[in-house]
């Protein structure tokens, strides 16, 4: 039989006392364990959770400093300038641009009040910018900024409010330009509308006068037939004058008295008389519907037409002596042309601008005392200025932006086609130039215009 072993000798609640004191400590030390692994676990995860929110810190960081970066370079870039204040006006960042209209780095405005940068003439005006309103109220203003050296030149402000999360007013924004920059964009955009509208009258009157061109262009065809006939009469009916003269003189130099009764009687030397004035008011007449016929075919064919060099001088001493002639009145004439002028262009067409000038300028000048007219020709750089200037009553201020477009005159009916200027304007723009009208520096009227030397 196994031996078997006994227990020491000791009472039997002590021994049990015993056993379960050794089973508490056992399970004692078990749940202190567990409570230890429970903790590294947990701080594992802490750990992890710890080194994702650090990276995804580190993204948002970097995404944070890219976009100031970004918002920086914008500012930065802007050619107004710039100010951030807060609800007290103290400034809190600027531009490069406003730095260099103060003369002043970044860290000497950052922190003062924007009252100290200004003018002391405009402080007064720096008030209603920074008062607190709503988001949408934006204020404008001018103001003038102190520098070294004096002011700086006025700007134009506009002040936009700044709210916080709350809608709290926390301060403003300030944007300008200075007032010199904004008139010249004004006055460029001015004079570009201008233009357009001017461009625009003439689209409108180019389309409309396509279409008349046209009809017009059968017309003068049509003229061209009687005109011919005109001419070839009126030269065969001189002819004819000639030669019976002379077959007059003849028979009646005989001194037949019956004959020299009959010529009285018939009033022979009267009608003789009257051939001269007759054919030349006819001719005078053919030469007017021939030049109409000219200019109405004009408004069909645009063409330059035969291009030569011209003599400036010998053009306008013949377009004017030819205007004045026709028009036969005593005026003060002043011819102020340098020699040796010369240009490329198609001589008869710049004969008839030079004579529809000059006309113009002496029916102008018809109610005028002692009429003055002065034709000029000079050269000024690379192009030959011409100038026909009057002191009649000048250009009515109502009319000059209308006096290029065809049919528009202000003479009565029968006097002007309205047809001369447009033409003259036409033929200067195909030579290079620009028809102006203006007004003598002593009243009256100036038409210029300039065009390339040859």
């Amino acid at each position: 039989m196994p031996e078997v072993t006994h227990p020491p000798e000791t009472s039997e609640p002590e021994t049990l006392l015993k056993m379960i004191s050794k089973r508490g400590t056992m399970e004692l030390d078990q749940e202190r364990e567990g409570a230890w692994i429970e903790v590294i676990r947990k701080m594992d995860e802490v750990y992890s959770d710890l080194l994702r929110y650090e990276v995804d810190l580190e993204h948002k960081n970097a995404e944070l400093e890219e976009a100031q970066a970004f918002v920086t370079n914008v500012i930065e870039s802007v050619s107004d300038i710039l100010i951030v204040c807060d609800a007290k006006g103290l400034v809190q960042q600027v531009n490069s641009a406003f730095q260099h209209t103060l003369g002043s780095s970044v860290t000497d405005i950052v922190g003062t009040n924007i009252a100290d940068v200004i003018d002391a003439k405009d402080t007064a005006k720096l008030v209603p910018l920074l008062k607190p309103r709503s988001a949408s109220d934006v204020v404008d203003g001018e103001l003038r900024f102190s520098r070294e050296g004096g002011s700086s030149d006025l700007f134009a402000i506009n002040a936009s409010p700044r709210h916080d999360h709350r809608g709290r007013f926390i301060g403003v924004v300030l944007t300008g330009r200075p007032i010199g920059e904004l008139r010249r964009a004004y006055e460029e955009l001015h004079k570009a509308h201008h233009e357009l509208q001017r461009a625009q009258r003439q689209l409108v009157e180019q389309e409309k006068m396509a279409s008349l061109g046209r009809l017009v262009a059968g017309v003068a065809h049509e003229l061209n037939n009687p005109i011919s006939f005109v001419y070839g009469n009126v030269h065969t009916l001189m002819r004819y004058r000639t030669a019976i003269v002379a077959y007059l003189d003849a028979v009646h130099g005989e001194k037949d008295s019956d004959l020299t009764a009959e010529r009285r009687s018939l009033r022979i030397d009267e009608i003789l008389e009257d051939f001269g004035p007759l054919i030349e008011g006819t001719l005078e007449g053919a030469v007017r519907i021939s030049e109409i016929v000219k200019n109405l075919r004009r408004l069909s064919f645009s063409k330059l037409g035969e291009v030569e060099r011209v003599d400036i001088e010998r053009l306008i001493n013949t377009a004017v002596l030819w205007a004045v002639r026709t028009k036969q009145v005593r005026l003060d004439l002043q011819l102020e042309i340098e020699p040796d002028l010369w240009i490329s262009g198609n001589e008869g067409q710049l004969h008839q601008v030079i004579v529809n000038l000059v006309e113009n300028a002496i029916d102008a000048m018809r109610g005028t005392e002692a009429p003055r007219l002065v034709v000029s020709a000079a050269r000024k750089g690379n192009d030959i200025l011409f100038r026909i200037s009057d002191n009649g009553p000048g250009i009515d201020k109502d009319h000059i932006s209308h006096i290029f477009e065809p049919f528009f005159t202000t003479k009565r009916v029968g006097e002007g086609t309205g047809l001369g200027l447009w033409i003259s304007y036409g033929i200067v723009r195909e030579h290079g130039g620009e028809l102006v009208a203006g007004y003598g520096p002593e009243g009256g009227a100036t038409f210029s215009f300039a065009l390339p030397a040859a």
